[in-house]
C-alpha cells in the first residue's frame, strides 16, 4: 500500500477542530458550505502551473474516518468540550462531501481565485479537510517543476529523476517520483517503480569503485573459458597507445571495480568514471573493459559523469569513443549520462553549450523545488447556505471572489488557449463563435469583448470512488495539455502573462459586495 493511502485525519491543524466544535455547539455543523482551493502566483516566476495531487486527495477522502484518534483529541481540546462532540467525530465521514475539480495534469494559471478544486458539504466536515487537502496539493508543485526541467532539456534528451535521498522524507520522495514522471523518463526510486509502474534506472555509486584496490579482488565466474582480466589488459594497452595516454596513471582499483561490475552485468555495463580522473584513468579503464566485452559479443551501455564541467568532459568522452570505434562502429554511439547538482539553469545551458550528454540525472533541485518550495494554495469559503461569502482585505491580493463558480478555457482558431473565463456556476456557458464580454483580472476593471473559436469546460465533478489516474495517464495528460499552450506562455524566462477574466455577472457581484450593498454577503474586513 502507498504511503498516500494512510494520510490520517489528525494530519491537520488544531484550529480546524476548535472551529468544528464551535460550529457544532452553534448547531451550524450541518449547514451546506463550499470552499475553493486556488493559488495566487505561478510558481518559479513562470507563465503556467500544472494541477496535480487530485488522486492523493481522493484517496484521503476515501479513508477519512476517526477511530482511536478521538481519545487523543480529548486530551488536547479544552476540558469543557462537550463529550457528545467526540461521538460526533466518530460518526463522521466524507459521504456528504462533493468535489468539483480541474482534471489532474491540466495546465492552470494563477490569478485571483481561479478555483482548482471546489469542496462542498456539511460545514464542519469540509472545514476539517482544509489542512490535509492543502498539504496534498501544494507539494504537487513538483509536477510543474518537472515540466520546466523538461522544457529546459528539450525533447531529445532523456531525463532521470534521482532525488529520493534529498527529498523531504519518504512521502516527499515518493510523491516527487510520482509527479516528476510527467516530464522525466526514469526514476531511481524502486518503490515508485513498484507502486506506479515508472521505469526504474540506476547503476553504481563511487563507493563501489573506491571499495576496490587491486586486480586480485576480481573474481571471474567459475568455468569461464576466457581470461577476462588478460583480455582487458590487452585492450588497455591498445587504448593508451591509440590516445597517447600514460598507462602508469591508470588506477588499478578502478579497473578492478569495472571488471567486477562487467562480470556481474555484461549487458548493462554503465559505470561512473570520475572517481579519480576521467581523462587519465576512468575513461581509459572503461574503454578497455567495454572493448573486451564487445569482443566477447556483449554490448556495453555507456558511462556516467558526476563532477566537473560536464559539457566539456562529454565532448572529450565522445571523441575518445569515436577513436575507439575503429573495430567496433557502435562504440562511438555509447550513452553518456550527466549528473552533478543539475538545476533548471544548468539544464537550460545544455541546449546552447556544445555537449554530448544523452541522459541527465536530476535530484536536489527537482524534488525539493529549490526555487519555490510550495505552490501557495489556499482554501477559502465562498458560499454558506447558498449565499456567497467573500473575504475583503486591505491587501487586494488577499481578497477572494464569492460564490460557486465555473471555469471555461477559451481557445483561438489555432487551438491555443488565450483566456480562462471564471463565471458563476449558474450562468449559461460561453459558446464557440459567439462574442462575450468579460473583465480581465489585474487590469483597470474595464470590460473587453472576445470571441472564442472553441470552449472547454474545465471544472468536472469528481467521485471519491472513481478510478484513479495511473502515472502514465497523468504523464500523457500533462504532455497533451502543454502541447496546446502557446510557446510565449511556456518560456522559462519572462513568459507572457496569460489572461484570466471574470464574467459580467461575477464582476457585478464582487462590486456589490465590495460596496457593502449586498444584504446576503455578511462580508468581513480582514487584514
Amino acid at each position: 500500500r502507498s504511503f498516500r493511502e494512510r494520510v490520517p485525519p489528525l494530519l491537520t491543524d488544531l484550529y480546524q477542530f476548535t472551529m468544528a466544535y464551535a460550529y457544532w455547539r452553534a448547531g451550524r455543523h450541518q449547514e451546506h458550505a463550499v470552499f475553493e482551493i486556488f493559488f495566487r502566483d505561478n510558481p518559479f516566476d513562470g507563465g503556467f502551473s500544472l494541477l496535480a495531487g487530485l488522486d492523493d486527495c481522493l484517496l484521503f477522502l476515501r479513508s477519512f474516518r476517526f477511530t482511536e484518534e478521538v481519545e487523543f483529541l480529548r486530551s488536547v481540546l479544552p476540558p469543557a468540550t462537550d463529550p457528545a462532540f467526540f461521538q460526533f467525530l466518530r460518526d463522521l465521514d466524507c459521504s456528504g462531501v462533493t468535489l468539483r475539480c480541474i482534471p489532474e495534469g491540466t495546465v492552470v494559471f494563477a490569478r485571483l481565485q481561479v478555483p482548482l478544486m471546489e469542496v462542498a458539504g456539511p460545514l464542519a466536515v469540509v472545514q476539517l479537510l482544509e489542512t490535509s487537502l492543502l498539504c496534498l496539493v501544494n507539494y504537487a508543485l513538483v509536477c510543474s517543476n518537472a515540466a520546466r526541467f523538461r522544457l529546459a532539456a528539450g525533447p531529445r534528451r532523456k531525463l532521470l529523476e534521482m532525488g529520493l535521498r534529498r527529498a523531504q522524507g519518504p512521502d516527499g520522495g515518493l510523491t516527487a517520483s510520482r509527479y516528476t514522471y510527467i516530464g522525466f523518463d526514469f526514476t531511481s526510486n524502486v518503490q515508485a517503480g513498484f507502486l506506479f509502474g515508472i521505469p526504474v534506472a540506476g547503476t553504481m555509486a563511487h563507493s563501489y569503485i573506491t571499495s576496490f584496490t587491486s586486480l586480485e579482488e576480481v573474481r571471474p565466474q567459475n568455468g569461464d573459458l576466457v581470461d577476462f582480466i588478460s583480455l582487458t589488459k590487452g585492450w588497455l594497452s591498445r587504448v593508451c597507445e591509440l590516445l597517447g595516454a600514460e598507462s602508469g596513471k591508470v588506477r588499478e582499483g578502478e579497473l578492478a571495480a569495472f571488471l567486477s561490475y562487467a562480470i556481474a552485468y555484461p549487458q548493462n555495463f554503465l559505470p561512473v568514471i570520475d572517481s579519480y580522473s576521467v581523462s587519465s584513468s576512468g575513461l581509459l579503464n572503461f574503454c578497455a573493459v567495454a572493448l573486451a566485452l564487445c569482443e566477447l559479443g556483449y554490448k556495453p551501455v555507456g558511462v556516467r559523469l558526476d563532477s566537473g564541467d560536464l559539457c566539456r568532459q562529454s565532448v572529450d568522452v565522445r571523441c575518445v569513443f569515436r577513436c575507439c570505434s575503429f573495430s567496433i562502429p557502435a562504440f562511438g554511439s555509447l550513452i553518456i549520462v550527466g549528473t552533478n547538482n543539475i538545476s533548471e539553469q544548468s539544464m537550460a545551458e545544455l541546449s546552447w553549450k556544445e555537449n554530448e550528454i544523452d541522459v541527465v540525472g536530476v535530484g536536489t533541485h527537482l524534488v525539493t523545488c529549490t526555487k519555490q518550495p510550495s505552490l501557495g494554495c489556499v482554501y477559502k469559503l465562498v458560499e454558506v447556505r447558498g449565499r456567497p461569502r467573500m473575504k475583503i482585505s486591505e491587501d487586494p491580493e488577499k481578497s477572494t471572489v464569492p460564490g460557486r463558480k465555473a471555469v471555461y478555457r477559451l481557445l483561438d482558431a489555432e487551438g491555443h488557449p488565450f483566456l480562462d473565463l471564471v463565471s458563476l456556476a449558474m450562468e449559461t456557458p460561453p459558446e464557440a463563435g459567439v462574442p462575450l464580454s468579460c473583465y480581465p483580472l489585474g487590469c483597470d476593471n474595464s470590460a473587453v469583448s472576445v470571441t472564442p473559436a472553441q470552449v472547454i469546460s474545465l471544472c468536472q465533478e469528481m467521485f471519491v470512488t472513481q478510478p484513479l489516474c495511473s502515472a502514465a495517464e497523468t504523464r500523457a495528460k500533462v504532455q497533451s495539455s502543454l502541447q496546446t499552450l502557446h510557446p510565449r506562455h511556456k518560456r522559462l524566462q519572462e513568459p507572457d502573462s496569460y489572461t484570466v477574466a471574470l464574467s459580467d455577472r461575477l464582476q457585478n457581484l464582487v462590486a456589490e459586495i465590495q460596496r457593502g450593498s449586498s444584504d446576503d454577503s455578511n462580508c468581513v474586513l480582514a487584514n
